[in-house]
């Protein structure tokens, strides 16, 4: 990039001291600021007039705060529309519920308690057999499909 010597509007040496993009590097200081060749200073103010005005017109406008988020739930949605208590776990709000304490872990558990969980059971790249829960007894997990299983469909089962 070319950067001259001398002032280009009186010959004097131009000293590189500091960064002279202000003057635009073609004038000394006094040269500069007789031509009005101050290059930054006016997009500058203008840029920042224009954000204040921008910032204090969108305060001004702004009509109130924003509505509450409200969250609506199907009418098919297992969840309770009781008020949640924070101070109580989620075992003693199902057991005040339901009143029994069987019905509350099938509660916790969106799985049934006589449905029986599987493992995937394939070879993994370290030699053991994957222990990802699959859906039924034969499936394998996304990782594994169509790779078949290393222990007998039997052990395939979890015990709750």
């Amino acid at each position: 990039m070319y950067r001259p010597n001398f002032c280009a509007e009186c010959g004097e040496r131009l000293a590189r001291k500091s960064w002279r993009a202000l003057y635009g590097g073609r004038f000394c200081g006094d040269c500069a600021r007789r031509l009005g060749r101050i290059v930054m200073a006016k997009p500058v103010a203008i840029l920042a007039i224009t954000a204040i005005s921008t910032f204090g017109l969108g305060r001004y406008l702004r009509s109130s705060p924003p509505p509450p988020l409200l969250i609506q739930r199907a009418a098919n949605s297992p969840l309770s529309d009781l008020p949640v208590n924070l101070n109580d776990t989620a075992r003693t709000i199902n057991r005040k519920e339901s009143g029994s304490t069987n019905q509350s872990a099938t509660a916790l558990n969106p799985r049934a308690a006589d449905e029986a969980a599987y493992i995937c059971g394939a070879r993994t790249k370290k030699g053991t057999p994957c222990h990802r829960r699959v859906h039924a007894a034969g499936e394998r997990c996304f990782q594994h499909k169509g790779m078949s299983s290393l222990i007998p469909l039997s052990q395939l089962v979890v015990r709750p």
